[in-house]
């Protein structure tokens, strides 16, 4: 038999064997071939890497301490919407799902002068 990790092979057909019990006197007979293979204790490989083995932008760019701007922190977009209360033809709005998954989002329109308004879709 061939030992890879703690995977056990049959020599002669390469059938996956049973579970070792890691007592070299027992013999596993293969389920495919019939042949008669000496257990073995399977050899468990353990390995580490650090994260500075394998170099990434994005984990380069990381950092403990990160600084939002107000542009970063701001999700409204701009879109073609009259305000009812000052005639504007532009309005910033953000999408929000409130409700299940298989329902509309919520739309939330803000205008400059003050003015909100929400949509369900």
């Amino acid at each position: 038999m061939s030992a890879i990790g703690s995977l056990i092979f049959c020599n002669d057909c390469g059938n996956l064997l049973d579970e070792s019990s890691g007592d070299p006197t027992k013999i596993i007979v293969c389920s495919i071939c019939g042949a008669r293979n000496k257990d073995a204790i399977p050899k468990t490989i353990v390995s580490e890497s650090k994260p500075s083995s394998f170099p990434s932008a994005l984990r380069a760019k990381r950092s403990a301490v990160q600084t939002l701007t107000t542009a970063d922190r701001r999700t409204e977009a701009l879109m073609r919407h009259t305000c009812a209360k000052c005639g504007r033809k532009e309005m910033f709005y953000t999408a929000v799902q409130m409700r299940s998954a298989d329902e509309g989002s919520t739309i939330f329109y803000t205008c400059v002068c003050g003015y909100k308004e929400t949509q369900n879709n």
